[in-house]
């Protein structure tokens, strides 16, 4: 596909203060990723007010979002909690668009791809709540990385993922083989689904029982989340490649259609 018909797609910016001025800005491994499989990132910038107007205008144009991790986590007012002492970053700008965005997106039938944080503003989207710090629940693990690492090791396997069959990612990742052993993902987080999203269906969990990835039950296009970091060197590793190559497919489809 040339350049010019490349579909675009739409990924959330976070905020931030750069040289003392507020930014908005995206890592850039989720617009490379995306670059990398023939699509048009195109940053989408976050105001507290989430003007409805400029959302639609977006929604009329892409072919395509999503919805990237960042070091910040959704605010626990918006499902109810207090603020635990672990959760210390919090990007009130990002919540309002994100949340106002991921209903938009689903009611449109776009493309929608959320990862990390992306994954559980799905889930608070849809009514459901968070752990705030998995490593102080009973029976889970530790999934956060080590700060001290370097990033190809913080980015490397962490734990075996058990997909659920019969689903979206199963479909996605059937017959990709990794010698025979089931898929190993990173594990980059903290935070995690607590109580599940109404209209969500489980699509994976770690060894633990936590919920790695989920998809949107009524949703007429791609709609999938995952917890881990497949935007990591996608190409490298069987399951992130099958993840990118499916969202790339449901743009160009709907630039088609």
């Amino acid at each position: 596909m040339s350049v010019t018909h490349r579909p675009l797609v739409g990924v959330i910016a976070c905020r931030r203060e750069i040289e003392g001025h507020p930014a908005h800005m995206a890592t850039d491994k989720y617009l490379t990723a995306l670059r990398d499989y023939g699509l048009a990132p195109v940053v989408l910038p976050v105001w507290e007010e989430a003007d409805v107007s400029l959302i639609t205008a977006w929604l009329e144009r892409l072919d395509g979002l999503m919805l990237t991790g960042s070091p910040t986590n959704v605010d626990p007012s918006r499902y109810g909690e207090a603020r635990a002492p672990e959760n210390e970053r919090s990007d009130t700008d990002r919540d309002a668009v994100a949340l106002a965005l991921i209903p938009g997106v689903i009611e449109r039938g776009l493309p929608f791809l959320a990862i990390c944080r992306g994954f559980q503003e799905l889930n608070v989207s849809r009514g459901g709540s968070l752990y705030q710090a998995v490593q102080k629940v009973p029976g889970k693990f530790d999934h956060r990385e080590s700060k001290e690492e370097d990033k190809a090791v913080r980015y490397g396997p962490s734990h075996e993922l058990d997909i659920v069959p019969e689903g979206e990612l199963a479909r996605l990742f059937s017959g990709v083989s990794q010698g025979g052993e089931g898929p190993r993902v990173n594990s980059l987080h903290q935070q995690g689904i607590h109580e599940l999203g109404q209209g969500l269906r489980i699509e994976a969990r770690a060894p633990d029982g936590l919920i790695e990835a989920v998809s949107v039950e009524d949703a007429a296009n791609f709609a999938l989340a995952v917890q881990w970091h497949p935007e990591w060197f996608p190409k490298e590793h069987p399951l992130y490649d099958a993840i990118f190559r499916g969202f790339a497919e449901a743009c160009t489809n709907h630039v088609k259609g």
